[in-house]
């Protein structure tokens, strides 16, 4: 459910520029976020029953992840086809393709694709699908755009977001350093999917049936505290960083990043590597029988 009022017009605008500015630094300290991404890649199409031949729908694909990795999976005989909302983002993915990949990127919003019923076997998304506005509704739509008895294999980052410093562990000094206030209630974001009984009782709501929610640790590893701040201050967007600038001169502010880097300190081994594992929900569902 959304919150009351929520200007879902103006969220999108914002989302699609906080992501279009941070693609740069996103593809920059991609290696270190497919160390735990790319197992729960795996997972997905696993769950997915992902296979040669296959159509496949990769829901908010960022720079291309999981959809390169499905490409794989289904062969010549099969497709697959990424969207993001973010028009940089999907450059990005589109340079990954290599010549024979059965992959397509298109810039794309999950909340208005217009797709025909039965267009897919699976559909997939690795911490996306937190961001749209009306959840059960997209929800719908992408069990019509699958076939009868296909399936949707969906990671989300869990709640609280505690449980998965990998994503918060930076947004939190920011939060306390700027003073933010908490994220609206029902508004999207990171965790809006968090919660497995809800997230189960909104896939059952849009029709799926046969659900199962699982969690897994996704095993993200930077090679220091210093890396993972580099990481934060690349994947930061811009407002935060207008605002760093307002309250303390510079987006560089040396003690926000230095404080970003004690807080990743505090996983660090004794190799000097931090390891962040973050709980991520996994979801299967499988569409209606015709």
């Amino acid at each position: 459910m959304t919150a009351t009022g929520f200007d879902a017009a103006g969220y999108k605008r914002d989302q699609r520029e906080n992501w279009n500015a941070v693609s740069e630094g996103w593809e920059v300290c991609r290696e270190e976020f497919e160390t735990g991404g790319a197992s729960v890649s795996a997972l997905l199409l696993e769950l997915g029953g992902v296979r040669p031949g296959h159509r496949v729908l990769d829901v908010g694909t960022g720079t291309g992840d999981p959809a390169l990795a499905a490409a794989s999976a289904v062969g010549p005989r099969g497709r697959v086809t990424g969207i993001d909302l973010a028009p940089d983002m999907i450059e990005r993915a589109r340079a990954r393709v290599r010549p024979g990949d059965s992959v397509g990127f298109e810039v794309g919003d999950a909340e208005s694709l217009d797709r025909p019923a039965a267009s897919f076997d699976v559909v997939l998304s690795r911490w996306g699908l937190m961001f749209v506005v009306d959840r059960v509704a997209t929800l719908r739509s992408l069990a019509r755009m699958l076939v009868p008895g296909g399936v949707l294999a969906a990671a989300t980052w869990a709640a609280p977001g505690s449980l998965a410093p990998m994503t918060s562990l930076g947004f939190g000094v920011l939060a306390r350093r700027l003073e933010l206030p908490p994220p609206r209630e029902g508004a999207p974001s990171p965790f809006s999917m968090g919660d497995p009984d809800v997230l189960g009782e909104e896939l059952a709501e849009a029709g799926f049936g046969q659900i199962e929610v699982s969690s897994f640790e996704a095993p993200f590893v930077l090679s220091s505290p210093e890396r993972y701040a580099e990481y934060a201050k690349a994947v930061t967007p811009p407002g935060l960083k207008a605002l760093l600038r307002e309250r303390f001169g510079s987006e560089d502010d040396p003690d926000t990043w230095a404080e970003v880097a004690d807080a990743a300190a505090a996983f660090r081994r004794g190799d000097g590597r931090v390891f962040l594992p973050s709980k991520t929900l996994l979801a299967r569902a499988v569409s209606p029988a015709a």
